[in-house]
């Protein structure tokens, strides 16, 4: 069954939202933006919130936190705004300032670079493994200076990064370590969940994500309790009550305080959506469930194509498959990439995307003097291997099976 897709459309936010689709594209199996299930439970959660007198920073956001740090295994849990300001808070936590460098993977987001350039430090990029995607622990060791202070981990499309050697590295050197889990929420490494492992996690409930709050929100983990001040104060305006403070309204409701010489921002969570996440994650491990299923079919529909490479899957890793990566190694398949996605698109009607092009290659960090061939791994994965097949929970057995036939043609007519 072929899908008609709005062409075009207009929205402000761009590819955060939405890709254009050719006006001359039939498509059947189209790259979603939502990437979870909504049901009645999710409509209830939000009607139960609006009849609340609180609207924010109430009772549903308190429950939210409760909850998802017990499914993690993580001390504290706090909500907020979304992912990005999540990492910024940590940024700040983590005392970033000019002359400090933090260490980090070029195959992400660009919100994982953008929290470090804020606080004026400089990020440092490290290759990643080009069977996991992940930083390479070893890269990151060559890449530790006196200037180093932190390590920001990636944990891309739901496979966790290789953390032991990380945290190893992090105490031989003294730094701190982020986890930026927000391809991950429920993914395992050894039996321990992402976000617990680090000094902080980092998750995203953006449309795309795993589980989503109303298409944006975030949430901080931690299991360091000298944070919890720090996190309290930096996401809600340095606010806090004054000191030994008899009768609410005297001296006056509030006391503003600095954090270490950082100030905070607005970055609290409605209840609305706090409401929306306590119902999804109930629903999580079923969802990554399905992911699995849909991810290891596609897997097993591929697996003898001569020049792809499916999605990888390691013994010892709980994956929850936020991303579906196929990677194309033209020399044997004997056509490019782009050749392939070009006609898996145009004939076959299957609609990928490419994450992540080397955050260093963008026209802001290239004003910032950073060079071409700093992470040659990184740079062949984007530029010449990899493309994202459309992945979430609701796929049917026929969009499957029409994924795993357009990949078959496409192989077979670029080949000749």
């Amino acid at each position: 069954m072929s899908r008609k897709v709005n062409v075009g459309q207009e929205s402000e936010g761009g590819i955060t939202s939405s890709y254009k689709v050719d006006e001359d594209v039939v498509l059947k199996v189209p790259y979603s933006f939502f990437g979870s299930i909504y049901d009645e439970e999710e409509e209830k959660a939000v009607l139960t919130a609006m009849k609340q007198d609180s609207l924010t920073m109430g009772p549903q956001v308190i429950g939210f936190q409760n909850e998802f740090a017990k499914y993690c295994g993580a001390k504290h849990a706090y909500a907020v705004t979304n992912c990005t300001t999540a990492m910024h808070v940590a940024s700040q936590l983590f005392g970033l300032e000019p002359g400090d460098e933090v260490i980090t993977t070029p195959n992400t987001f660009i919100a994982t670079s953008l929290v470090i350039l804020k606080e004026g430090a400089t990020p440092v990029y490290a290759d990643i493994d080009p069977y996991t995607y992940n930083i390479d622990p070893a890269d990151v060791e060559r890449k530790i200076t006196e200037r180093t202070k932190a390590i920001y981990v990636v944990h891309y499309g739901g496979l966790m990064v290789d953390m032991d050697p990380i945290m190893e590295l992090a105490r031989k050197h003294n730094l701190y370590v982020l986890e930026d889990c927000a391809h991950a929420p429920g993914a395992e490494y050894k039996g321990r969940k992402a976000g617990t492992i680090g000094d902080v996690g980092c998750f995203s409930f953006h449309s795309l994500k795993n589980m989503t709050t109303l298409g944006e929100g975030g949430m901080i983990t931690t299991n360091r309790d000298d944070f919890v001040p720090g996190i309290e104060n930096l996401r809600c305006m340095n606010l806090k009550d004054w000191e030994n403070q008899k009768d609410y309204w005297i001296p006056s409701h509030f006391d503003v305080v600095d954090w270490n010489g950082k100030w905070g921002n607005n970055y609290r969570m409605n209840e609305a959506q706090a409401a929306v996440g306590r119902a999804q994650l109930k629903k999580i491990d079923y969802l990554n469930q399905k992911r699995k299923e849909f991810s290891l079919y596609l897997n097993e529909g591929i697996k003898d194509i001569k020049g792809l490479t499916p999605n990888p899957d390691l013994e010892g890793y709980k994956n929850v498959y936020h991303l579906y990566t196929l990677c194309v190694e033209e020399e044997e398949l004997g056509a490019s990439r782009d050749e392939f996605m070009r006609v898996l698109y145009r004939e076959e009607g299957v609609q990928g995307i490419l994450h992540y092009q080397p955050t260093y290659h963008f026209t802001a960090l290239k004003k910032l003097g950073y060079a071409d061939n700093l992470c040659p791994i990184a740079e062949k994965f984007f530029y010449r291997r990899e493309l994202n097949l459309p992945m979430h929970p609701r796929h049917t057995k026929e969009d499957l099976d029409n994924m795993i036939q357009g990949i078959r043609n496409a192989a077979e007519k670029v080949r000749k």
